[in-house]
């Protein structure tokens, strides 16, 4: 080696620096190799719908040492991206009927402390094959964005939120005095909606007219929820509506995706931290 040395006319210590700096890119580009297969597996895991500020903290929370812009390279590289949100014209609702409307009872507290004190519930519409129609009405705890309830019907009539409200019920058994908020939409408004409020001492509110931002933390789920499954996977019919619901809601989004209005912890995990 010093023969070597001499005649380059360099020296031991300059030719091992250089060694040194020739093997520190191939260990970069090892790590980067096995990073990327565990970036793929986190987007997979995932309905591939995450990005790369959420993929990086799923990788840091299992001990994986990672930056959000080294991740957001590599997923460049394997042109691995999150699901793009599109356009969104807010859907108002026909609030020309006769029955009673509530006060708007969120604009008077702060945000929810704990979990079964606000629950919010819209309806959404699902376009199907032939250019036909479903829809899908859901309850949301506002504390900890988890999906309470949630139920199909190929009708827009009272019973499908009836329905919906009554699996939160069953599955949560709310106190009374809980509030639930929605918007002046008739099936809210309607006798059997307020009935079923009444025969649990729950508290009805509603949006002020025509304005869909009273009530944005279900608008913002329908966003996603069509985002993430609906426009990847059109449905055929209600029942593939009703199997989407269920796969997307119940196994991913109540249980494993993260929120980045409740420190990127699924629902689940944040009701368990706040108990």
């Amino acid at each position: 080696m010093q023969q070597l040395c001499e005649e380059l006319n360099v020296s031991r210590s300059g030719y091992y620096d250089w060694v040194k700096r020739c093997k520190q890119p191939r260990k970069r580009a090892l790590e980067d190799a096995a990073l990327r297969v565990q970036i793929r597996q986190v987007h997979t895991r995932n309905e591939g719908v995450y990005g790369s500020p959420r993929v990086t903290r799923e990788l840091r929370s299992a001990g994986v040492k990672c930056g959000r812009h080294r991740v957001a390279r590599l997923m460049r590289i394997d042109r691995v991206v999150g699901r793009m949100r599109r356009s969104f014209r807010v859907q108002t609702t026909d609030s020309r009927h006769s029955h009673p409307i509530a006060p708007n009872r969120l604009a008077q507290m702060g945000p929810p402390s704990r979990r079964d004190q606000v629950w919010v519930t819209d309806i959404t519409y699902v376009q199907i094959a032939n250019a036909r129609w479903v829809y899908l009405a859901a309850v949301m705890d506002l504390f900890s964005r988890r999906i309470v309830g949630w139920a199909t019907s190929p009708t827009l009539e009272t019973h499908l939120v009836l329905q919906a409200l009554r699996t939160a019920i069953a599955r949560r058994r709310p106190a009374p005095g809980l509030i639930v908020h929605s918007d002046r939409g008739v099936q809210f408004a309607s006798q059997p909606f307020r009935d079923l409020l009444t025969q649990h001492g729950l508290i009805a509110s509603m949006s002020r007219r025509a304005n869909c931002y009273d009530n944005a933390a279900m608008e913002s789920f329908w966003s996603t929820f069509k985002l993430e499954r609906l426009y990847r996977r059109p449905p055929i019919d209600l029942n593939d509506v009703h199997r989407a619901a269920f796969e997307y809601i119940d196994a991913f989004y109540n249980t494993r995706r993260q929120h980045s209005s409740i420190g990127y912890l699924s629902p689940l995990d944040f009701e368990s931290v706040s108990n």
